[in-house]
């Protein structure tokens, strides 16, 4: 039987700055905002477990006016539940009290919770990677800027030993796009580094087969959401046709009917961003319904500082993630938390020796 209990919620804002200028195709990112939230049992508020809400501008369910609001209302309202204190118990009040249009603070809230349960030190889930025993492989990303820019990050993505990179396409000229690409392939063959590319929607439905045509002359593991979301038909047909794999990314944003997607435009990928999809069961499910249609799938974190990182990581390891996932943007921040989480040679890791920097 479990135990029931109440638990106490404050939150903290920080806007993260980005290193750079970064490119996508729905505009340029300067800055983030972040949203920490603390959770603790009343009279103790030295164990404190944290959780990250970050809705992404433009593409959220919850990138709204009046998030901070409702955050603070929900906040409040939570410290009145009496908590099942198991996972799967906190889990299954979570999906019941956070609507599925607030994605990003429901993961913030399982996450904070059971950080909680397991003793308020980052720990999420048990697993080898947060006790340091294992290394997850990660992809290396190619931010969207001039050809001279992206040349830049390939060099030193290469240097840092990553065998897989995924390059943001959708910005600059098509040609420069493929120049870029070619010039990756006439140096490593796709035995020796895996290209993936993400149009974020870019291409025009009428041109999507040709450019994809384009593109499939480089070897390329897949192509992330070659246009725009909501047109299941057009996706559909191209998914059908494709001469490379096209992986599903924000097309899964904001639909509750999971298999209907899948059923109908057969994507041959998805990738679950558990910020965007509403958290946990919401990530478990869309896996299960994918994996029983044969649908490979893989992990990315959506831009969210090293609170929301490490949860991902974490959560990536207990799904038995093997293939590269999109974990590598704990180093886009000038003024991110300090934490145990390394990159090193292409892979993610938990180095239990290193210390958090407790967010204020």
């Amino acid at each position: 039987m479990s135990d029931f209990t109440q638990i106490t919620f404050d939150y903290l804002k920080r806007t993260l700055s980005f290193k750079f200028d970064a490119g996508t195709s729905r505009g340029v990112l300067k800055t983030k905002e972040v949203y920490w939230i603390k959770a603790f049992f009343e009279g103790n508020s030295q164990r404190v477990g944290w959780g990250e809400a970050a809705p992404l501008v433009k593409l959220s369910l919850d990138d709204r006016v009046d998030f901070e609001q409702v955050l603070q209302e929900t906040l409040k309202e939570l410290a009145q539940v009496k908590w099942e204190i198991d996972q799967k118990g906190v889990l299954i009040q979570l999906s019941e009290l956070i609507p599925f249009e607030l994605p990003s603070l429901r993961f913030a809230l399982e996450t904070a919770i059971l950080d909680l349960l397991n003793g308020g030190v980052k720990k999420i889930f048990e697993g080898n990677f947060v006790v340091g025993k294992k290394a997850i492989p990660i992809n290396g990303l190619i931010w969207m800027g001039q050809k001279d820019f992206m040349l830049e990050q390939i060099e030193e993505k290469l240097a840092e030993g990553f065998d897989c990179l995924k390059m943001k396409i959708g910005a600059i000229d098509f040609t420069q796009e493929l120049d870029l690409l070619e010039y990756i392939r006439t140096r490593f063959s796709k035995d020796e580094i895996v290209l993936r590319v993400d149009a974020n929607g870019a291409f025009a439905v009428e041109e999507a087969a040709e450019k994809l045509d384009q593109l499939a002359k480089y070897d390329l593991h897949s192509i992330e959401q070659p246009i725009r979301a909501g047109n299941w038909d057009a996706m559909k047909k191209l998914c059908a046709i494709t001469p490379l794999p096209i992986a599903l990314d924000e097309e899964l944003i904001g639909v509750k009917d999971k298999a209907g997607l899948l059923d109908a435009v057969r994507p041959q990928h998805i990738i679950l961003k558990p910020t965007l999809v509403g958290g946990i069961l919401e990530t478990q499910e869309w896996i299960a319904l994918a994996e029983e249609r044969g649908i490979g799938w893989w992990m990315t974190s959506a831009l969210e500082s090293n609170i929301g990182l490490n949860a991902i990581s974490q959560f990536a390891d207990k799904l038995g993630a093997t293939i590269q996932q999109g974990l590598g943007t704990g180093k886009l921040y000038n003024n991110n938390l300090e934490s145990p989480l390394v990159i090193s040679q292409g892979h993610i890791i938990y180095n239990p020796t290193l210390v958090w920097e407790e967010p204020s």
